[in-house]
Formats: structure tokens, sequence, C-alpha cells
């Protein structure tokens, strides 16, 4: 049986999880990762995604974030999200809402920078739509 660790997700509005679990897998901005017990002192930027939990009871709970960091320590983990919901519970306008948005952004950018950020944006936000659509 693999090793335990304290996970915890927090967004703005509230504490969406605080469990002991024994792996999480996080949308990194430079890729996904997968944290386990013991892992390497980490603090990461996280993009828009899905998290997902493994709980020490065998349970998998999934939750869509849009962005924030993690800080993953040998014996604990914990997600600070923009914005977090659970899969089950996801407002599909309000993805559809944040989409629109992003387009929005994209349109109005005036630098190669800001076109750069909204269009990245507005990518993960279309990869996330998709996942969310197919699960």
């Amino acid at each position: 049986m693999a090793d335990s660790f304290n996970f915890e997700l927090v967004s703005p509005e509230r504490l969406l999880l605080s469990a002991t679990v024994t792996e999480v897998v996080i949308p990194g901005t430079d890729g996904e990762m997968t944290v386990m017990a013991h892992h390497a002192p980490t603090m990461t930027t996280i993009k828009p995604g899905v998290v997902t939990v493994q709980t020490s009871e065998g349970q998998a709970d999934r939750f869509v974030v849009f962005g924030g960091f993690a800080d993953i320590l040998p014996d604990g983990c914990t997600l600070l999200a923009e914005s977090a919901v659970s899969v089950a519970d996801i407002d599909r306008d309000d993805l559809a809402q944040r989409l629109q948005d992003a387009k929005e952004d994209l349109a109005d950018a005036t630098s190669d920078s800001d076109k750069q950020k909204a269009q990245e944006y507005l990518d993960q936000l279309t990869t996330l739509n998709n996942a969310i659509m197919a699960a």
C-alpha cells in the first residue's frame, strides 16, 4: 500500500477538500505532475485543468481548477486555486462564459506579450472544456 500524506484544496471561497491521500495529479503549467508521499519540496503554478485525488480509503475525487499554485512538501500538499469546483458540480454555462471572456481578452490584447498570454489561457480553457465534455 502506498504511503499517505495530507492534501488540501483551497479556493478563495472555501476549503474544498482536506484529506489524507495517496496520490494527487496536478495540472502544472509545465505539465501534469503526480504528487505522492515523500515528494521533494516543490512549488508550481497551476493552469486550468482537472485535479485528480486518490484518497487513502481508495476513493477518487476530481476537481476543476482555474489557475493558482501548489506548495508540495514531503508530508503534504496544498493547492491554492484561483477558483475550483468539483467536476460533479461543474457549471457548464460558467465554463462557456469563461471561454467567451478569454476570446474577448485575446481580441482586445494589444501587445504581443498580452496576446500570447491570452492565447495560452484560451487554449488551456479549450482543452479543459474538451476534457469535461468527454467525462
